[in-house]
């Protein structure tokens, strides 16, 4: 999952929820998890009476949303909560919390570190925070059922939605902290999973990103034997629901019944993430990812045959300890013959608690930014042409931002497009020329009228 840094501020109200005065703000940085959990928290304060705020100096609750796949990050959450002492003393009455990865088993040592925060609580551990928020108290019952709504500043909330269906990883890849913050897989039940996304689809949401750490692990901790696949279809049968995806997945448990789920389904978008993090099988193994360069080769190749024009996404770290020049290069050859819509690439730091932390970091850190460079300037030559390709094709776009004068959207096969428009476009979905293009995103305009 990708990292970045979003302050919740929801564009959606319920006129039928009260206003109790009080406001919160929410800021978060990490993956897509951590999105919906913020979401979620921000679900649970509207429906208490509570408001959102753009500013940590007008709210009365102030909650961040933490990470730490990468020391940068922790340094940045760090950061805000320093940045906000001055602020709590001014304020005593302003709550401070703290929650996400950086918080699981740490707590001790977190408020020995800062002292004015309020709570800490674990990432997704909601009874914690409604037990926290006096007002919570007295929705118990309508708390159980409360989707996890997606507000966000630069998208209007009845587009798109976050929807959790795992939590927690069973894998423990020597680099990741994520299984020692967020615990084992616990699926949510396949009924409930439903039921939210027509409650969200009932509000106007339109495209639906079913969430996990390994997501399509789905299922195989509850009775029966229903797997991602099975889930895929009873989603897709939601009533408007026009787009579905989902994200992070692993290799290993990428069957065909998946694939062909994907591509049998009307609402299932015709893109796939599926990190690889490295293209040399001895490197592989050190990182414990417990399958080969082959095999996510064979399942992208199998992807491509059911669905011809599918768009491909995967994740890369360089620098691994004891990683090779040749080692390397082996990469650099696999994503070029692989030809990827996008990359992600990372250089490798040392998590405190994870095995590869143990190991020494002997990769030197100007060789780190050069294997990053050297990923991204070849992945920049595979997404320009590849890019170029599309120029005069036409594609279906769901309109989810407005920036600087252009509407954003995003395409089934999750390219970027932009759009200069006089009419309304948020919300809506057309029909795009492509007319110009870039590694990073097309350009189009609207072929007919928006619907």
């Amino acid at each position: 999952m990708t990292s970045r840094v979003q302050v919740i501020q929801p564009t959606f109200a319920p006129s039928r929820l009260p206003d109790n005065g009080k406001r919160f703000y929410i800021w978060t940085i990490g993956c897509q998890m951590n999105e919906a959990d913020s979401s979620r928290v921000a679900a649970m304060l509207m429906e208490a009476g509570y408001r959102a705020t753009d500013s940590e100096a007008t709210a009365d609750i102030v909650i961040l949303n933490s990470c730490v796949v990468r020391q940068a990050a922790e340094d940045k959450v760090a950061g805000r909560l320093n940045a906000l002492i001055r602020e709590k003393r001014q304020r005593p009455d302003m709550s401070l919390v703290l929650t996400g990865c950086m918080v699981t088993n740490q707590q001790e040592k977190l408020a020995q570190r800062f002292p004015h925060v309020d709570l800490f609580f674990d990432p997704s551990d909601f009874d914690t925070f409604k037990a926290f928020v006096p007002e919570l108290s007295d929705l118990e019952d309508d708390l159980e059922t409360l989707p996890h709504y997606y507000v966000d500043t630069a998208t209007d909330a009845r587009v798109s939605a976050y929807v959790p269906i795992i939590y927690g990883c069973n894998f423990l890849c020597s680099y990741c902290i994520v299984p020692y913050r967020r615990g084992k897989e616990r699926s949510r039940p396949m009924a409930e999973i439903v039921s939210e996304v027509e409650h969200l689809v009932q509000r106007g949401v339109r495209d639906v990103t079913l969430l996990g750490q390994t997501v399509n692990a789905w299922g195989h901790d509850l009775d029966g034997d229903a797997g991602l696949a099975d889930l895929l279809r009873a989603v897709d049968g939601v009533e408007g629901l026009e787009r579905l995806r989902f994200l992070t997945s692993h290799p290993k448990y990428m069957g065909d019944d998946i694939l062909e789920a994907m591509a049998d389904l009307p609402t299932a978008c015709e893109h796939l993430n599926l990190p690889v993090q490295a293209g040399n099988n001895d490197v592989l193994k050190r990182m414990r990812r417990t399958y080969t360069v082959d095999l996510w080769v064979d399942r992208i190749q199998k992807a491509r045959e059911l669905m011809p024009g599918l768009t491909v996404a995967t994740d890369i770290i360089v620098g691994f300890p004891g990683e090779t020049d040749e080692q390397f290069d082996d990469t650099l050859t696999v994503l070029r013959e692989a030809e990827l819509d996008k990359v992600h690439v990372a250089m490798y730091s040392p998590r405190p608690g994870t095995l590869s932390a143990r190991w020494e970091d002997d990769v030197p850190a100007d060789v780190k930014h050069a294997r990053h460079t050297a990923v991204e300037q070849q992945q920049h030559d595979i997404s320009e042409r590849l890019n170029q390709k599309r120029l005069g094709e036409s594609v279906e776009v769901l309109f989810d931002s407005f920036n600087k004068g252009r509407w954003g959207g995003r395409s089934r096969g999750n390219t970027l497009v932009h759009v200069e428009d006089s009419r309304p476009l948020l919300g809506k979905m057309a029909d795009i020329r492509i007319t110009e293009t870039t590694p990073w995103y097309v350009m189009g305009s609207v072929v007919g009228d928006p619907r």
